[in-house]
């Protein structure tokens, strides 16, 4: 008998060494945001880094950010927007000089460097625990640093050469701040209070204590709690005691244990170390920025900095930043934009017009976390945040997700389209001006059937007959949605491509890919249909093409899109074009941090190693020819399917699928002729004849079966590993090291001339 599928699949990795091929490094001190070293939990991080001004030389700053701290404006009421805190600074004796070296481990995600002084030396380690709202700052000094000290700073105190050496930015609110600091059987306990939030609490609370640790050590323990009230500080306080009464070394372990068994969830290797490097920092920056029970993930999760953009956008960065969480099995993260969803249903009402309130919803461009803002002239966010939530739910198959979240707010949100509809002369129904995001953004200019809306009504409409079809609801308005397919006007198209809507063509360079909605991310046209293939490849040209304000977002669309029509050696260019924008330790920055662009490129990445839209899972459907090796295990496929892939000299090797719910599952593997599979513990090996490489395989696969697929001949080594003839630099990330993309430091090229 064989062995079984799941006796025989071995992921051959050592994960610490492989991990550490791509932590970020610094061989010189960071001095900004730009090139700072995070670390994080989803609710509170820091970003450290130190500054080069005279004065300043002796400090390497923490500066802490907790995602949830906002505050009431006093000029308005619109939103309340995120707020700086605070630092936790680093005096040292000596100027910070060279050689200093800092390392984001990934693998443990510790922060752990060398800090060599005009004095003497600090070795340092800083984590942000993965499941306590604390942070430790161990240190140990040699003799000439011993009065090092660590020093809190709240935002309104930090020394101007620190607080805009990242720039001013004077359209971030600032609020007034009152705050009193106080003792308490040896925690030191800070309290910052907001002027105009007096009533509820608006503030936060810092709360720290320093023990000495063997071997002339010493760590900080630090809590940041959200508002100021007497509950919050004993919450900061109760937390801080609890690490510090704690044995250290098993502290640490816990939060390591929690890292790698999320690191674990699945696995993405291809020979281009550079673009590998970025991936999995962002699976390191998803999880320090957002967890299943943080607030929604925003623009800058906890590493806020001078911004205009201190709250939440609806029309694209929310849907990005979670992009990511799907296909990379982290779907537990997804869970914090569902409950944002679901306990802010009301404020979804309350966003529309008072006529519509009664059965619709709607969500506007921006705003806090209680997902409050008015639907103006760009209407389709909303639908579009129900996507991410039908997402959560296809890779997840929760019908529980379905009924209780996602059915009832995208009728609300498609119900507002069906107020807004009107029937014209060519007897189509049509929608009436709105805007489609950033096109003539100044002139904020509308027009009348506009491709992102008409694309995310007919979207809604055919997810509402799905749902209420596999809910068995017997929704009384299906006859309406079935009227609305059938009647509604198709997507305006010229000659260039998709339109931006009626009348209005793709004119000028655009960042956003709102106009190509129904291409990307939402696969409402196909590129297996040879005129749509072609209206898709027509239009992804003419909106390049035109450049004009091509953002870093733009290049992760296009290459999801170009992924989309299998054009792999187009998406890895449209990739590396992003990586030249990011900035030296992968944020980006547009004004101020907007995290959501590289976040997407892990799932524009996704994209060319495995895609599950349509009801089908393709596997390596983009892959440059350059990338002749290639793996990946238990990425996670709409239908929820767990799928790994072995590519090796150019070649699919095998495929494992391994069912979660027992759904449908179609398949196309890229090969032609016999494609053989079997299933989990059975001795027989089916054969299926396949005349084209994009025809699928069907495979009856129950909850819990595992199948393996491979080309005809002996089945091969059920192996998964890091791709081999890996180039690009090691550790490029982090400070900026442009010499790494050229084969630097020196010492490696002297090693090969000696070869």
């Amino acid at each position: 008998m064989k062995p079984s599928v799941t006796d025989s699949l071995r992921l051959d990795l050592d994960w610490q060494a492989f991990m550490a091929e791509h932590d970020m490094e610094w061989v010189v001190k960071p001095t900004s945001w730009n090139e700072g070293a995070y670390i994080g939990n989803g609710t509170i991080g820091a970003m450290v880094y130190g500054a080069e001004h005279a004065k300043k030389r002796r400090t390497l700053r923490f500066v802490m950010g907790r995602t949830d701290v906002t505050a009431t404006r006093t000029d308005r009421d619109d939103f309340k927007p995120r707020v700086p805190i605070g630092e936790m600074n680093l005096e040292l004796a000596g100027l910070i000089y060279n050689p200093t070296r800092l390392r984001v481990d990934l693998w443990n995600a510790e922060l752990r460097g060398l800090l060599t002084t005009t004095c003497g030396e600090v070795c340092i380690r800083a984590l942000v625990h993965a499941e306590e709202t604390v942070m430790a700052i161990e240190l140990e000094t040699s003799e000439e640093e011993r009065e090092a000290r660590l020093e809190w700073v709240p935002h309104s105190e930090v020394d101007d050469v620190l607080k805009f050496a990242d720039g001013i930015n004077v359209n971030q609110y600032i609020p007034l701040v009152m705050h009193e600091t106080s003792r308490e059987d040896g925690v030191t306990i800070a309290i910052q209070r907001f002027a105009g939030g007096e009533e509820c609490g608006e503030g936060c609370v810092t709360a720290w204590k320093v023990m000495q640790l063997p071997e002339g050590r010493r760590v900080a323990f630090v809590s940041i709690q959200n508002s100021c009230t007497d509950e919050a500080r004993k919450n900061a306080v109760e937390a801080v005691r609890k690490a510090a009464s704690a044995d250290f070394g098993e502290w640490v372990s816990a939060h390591r244990r929690w890292w790698h068994g999320y690191y674990r969830q699945s696995f993405l290797s291809i020979p281009d170390r550079h673009l590998e490097s970025f991936y999995w920092i962002q699976m390191y920056k998803l999880a320090s920025a957002a967890r299943a029970d943080s607030v929604l993930l925003d623009n800058q999760g906890p590493w806020l900095a001078p911004t205009p953009w201190a709250r939440n956008w609806f029309n694209m960065n929310v849907q990005m930043s979670y992009s990511p969480v799907y296909a990379s099995n982290r779907l537990a993260i997804g869970e914090s934009m569902v409950q944002a969803v679901a306990d802010n249903r009301e404020h979804l009402r309350e966003n529309v017009p008072l006529p519509y309130r009664h059965d619709s919803a709607g969500l506007g461009r921006s705003g806090s976390f209680d997902l409050r803002s008015e639907t103006g002239e760009e209407i389709g966010n909303l639908t579009w945040l129900c996507h991410c939530l039908w997402r959560q739910y296809r890779y997840s198959m929760d019908d529980g997700l379905l009924r209780d979240v996602l059915y009832p707010v995208l009728r609300g949100s498609v119900n507002y389209y069906l107020h807004l509809l009107h029937a014209g002369e060519d007897g189509k129904l049509h929608l009436p001006p709105s805007i489609s995001p950033e096109y003539g953004s100044f002139k904020r200019l509308t027009v009348s059937d506009c491709h992102y809306d008409l694309a995310l009504l007919r979207w809604g409409c055919e997810t509402l007959l799905a749902a209420d079809a596999r809910l068995g609801n017997g929704d009384p308005l299906a006859g309406r949605w079935r009227e609305v397919l059938d009647n509604l006007t198709p997507l305006p198209v010229d000659e260039s491509g998709y339109m931006v809507g009626r009348g209005v063509p793709l004119a000028f360079g655009h960042r956003h890919f709102s106009h190509l909605l129904a291409v990307f991310p939402l696969h409402l046209v196909s590129p297996d249909r040879e005129e749509e293939r072609e209206l898709i490849a027509r239009s992804l040209r003419h909106w390049l093409d035109s450049e004009g304000d091509l953002r870093g977002f733009s290049f992760t669309g296009a290459a999801s899109i170009a992924a989309t029509l299998g054009w792999g050696d187009a998406a890895l260019r449209l990739l590396r074009a992003l990586l030249g924008l990011i900035k030296p330790n992968t944020m980006y920055k547009e004004a101020g941090p907007v995290i959501e662009t590289p976040l997407a490129g892990a799932e524009s990445l996704h994209d060319m190693l495995l895609q599950s839209w349509g009801g089908t899972i393709r596997i390596f459907p983009a892959v440059p020819e350059e990338w002749r090796e290639a793996a990946f295990h238990d990425l996670r496929a709409e239908g929820a399917f767990l799928v790994s892939a072995v590519r090796r000299a150019g070649a699919t090797s095998f495929v494992r699928v391994k069912s979660l719910a027992g759904e449908p599952c179609e398949i196309r593997t890229g090969w032609t002729g016999a494609v053989h599979w079997r299933l989990d513990g059975e001795t027989a090996c089916h054969v299926v004849q396949v005349a084209d490489s994009r025809e699928s395989i069907t495979l009856p696969l129950n909850a819990g079966d595992d199948a393996i697929l491979y080309p005809a001949g002996e089945e091969p080594e059920l192996r998964i590993g890091p791709a081999s003839g890996k180039t690009g630099p090691v550790r490029y990330f982090g400070g900026s090291k442009p010499w790494r993309l050229h084969g630097f430091p020196f010492r490696n090229l002297l090693e090969e001339d000696r070869t």
